[in-house]
């Protein structure tokens, strides 16, 4: 439980019930004035409540109670002859109140009233036979004094005021800030997650449909073929089941994340393998000295490849070839995939509402600083060309 300094709870609990408290001291000051009202004559009264009543609203609306105070605090200058009423303590409490609550015109003018109430106050009621001009002004600077220190207490109360405001307000801006970047980073990580599902579903159930239908095609004629179909669609499930399971770890805080099966570059001969096996016609060409990518950036090389060769198994068409081209050059790795199949057929499927793989590739490559194109080549088919910078990885 937090604790606070005294004079820290008295704060808050005045903030919290600062209307009941400025009704009932303002209903105890006209009780006390009144007191001294009683003998003096209708006038005494009606100067007393008029003086003691707005104090009522010195928080609520300084500006108001101000004026009312100040009106009275004139009629009792001019009405109430020698007698200095008890009421007349509303003035330096009128006077904090605008200081610390009431607009800053409003301050300053207050202030300027009690300066020269102060110095008519002190010839109507402080002066006696035989004093001096001069002892008469020194009391004067001295109630002028007792005026200018009440305003400063008010005018630091309200500077004090200024800065909880402003530390409240940048609490609130800072909560909020942490909340955006909160959905902020959970939006990335729900997209991030997407792709890597549309890479490891799409992958591997069109491998598994492939193998599926020419197990069926071949039952008949070749059951050895159709035995080795069946091999290839277990290995594939596994191996999607195992990376839906790496997946899913991330969103697990009981469990520790397994980032050990994410794919790299170095992985793309063995991408290439399963999917020959799976009757897909590819070679590949590596040019250069390959080099260290961080997982990132390795990841997303696999993916180019794995989603460039996927579509060319879905939509390229029976007999058709790809070639995958991988180039190390000292600033960058360059992947192109090409194939010789139904390019245009292949470009308005992956055009197509809902088609994922395209914009999943394009995002990896945009967040290691990379470039990536793709399209039907003139001569047919459809080609893929992706770049990815060292310097950003």
């Amino acid at each position: 439980m937090a604790r606070f300094p005294t004079s820290e709870r008295f704060v808050r609990w005045t903030t919290e019930h600062a209307r009941g408290i400025d009704i009932t001291f303002a209903a105890a000051v006209a009780l006390l004035s009144l007191v001294t009202a009683a003998t003096a004559g209708v006038w005494a009264v009606i100067v007393s409540l008029g003086m003691s009543i707005p104090l009522a609203w010195r928080r609520s609306r300084p500006e108001l109670s101000g004026m009312l105070i100040a009106a009275f605090a004139v009629l009792h200058l001019l009405v109430i002859g020698n007698t200095l009423l008890g009421s007349a303590v509303a003035v330096p409490i009128s006077l904090y109140a605008l200081a610390a609550y009431g607009a800053r015109w409003s301050s300053y003018t207050g202030l300027g009233i009690a300066l020269l109430g102060a110095v008519a106050a002190e010839f109507r009621y402080f002066g006696y036979d035989g004093i001096t001009l001069s002892a008469q002004m020194f009391q004067s600077v001295g109630l002028m004094i007792l005026m200018l220190a009440v305003w400063a207490f008010g005018d630091l109360r309200r500077v004090r005021t200024k800065q909880l405001e402003g530390l409240t307000e940048r609490a609130r801006l800072l909560e909020l800030e942490r909340a955006q970047e909160a959905e902020i980073a959970t939006i990335s990580e729900r997209s991030r997650i997407a792709r890597e599902m549309h890479d490891i579903v799409a992958h591997s159930l069109t491998v598994v449909i492939a193998q599926a239908d020419g197990g069926r095609y071949s039952a008949a004629k070749d059951p050895q073929a159709a035995v080795r179909a069946l091999e290839t669609i277990a290995s594939t499930g596994r191996a999607a089941l195992t990376d839906m399971r790496a997946l899913l770890s991330v969103l697990r805080e009981d469990r520790p994340r397994d980032f050990a099966v994410i794919p790299g570059a170095g992985d793309i001969d063995t991408l290439l393998g399963d999917l020959r096996r799976s009757g897909l016609d590819v070679d590949a060409t590596v040019t250069g000295e390959p080099r260290d990518l961080s997982a990132g950036a390795g990841l997303t090389a696999y993916r180019i490849v794995q989603e460039s060769l996927t579509n060319v198994l879905k939509h390229a068409g029976p007999g058709a070839h790809a070639g995958v081209e991988i180039t190390w050059t000292d600033t960058q790795l360059v992947l192109r995939i090409a194939d010789d199949g139904r390019g245009g057929s292949a470009a308005l499927v992956e055009s197509s509402p809902g088609g994922q793989g395209l914009i999943g590739m394009s995002e990896r490559v945009r967040l290691h600083g990379g470039t990536i194109t793709a399209g039907p080549q003139a001569g047919g088919g459809y080609a893929v060309h992706a770049v990815l910078p060292y310097e950003r990885i």
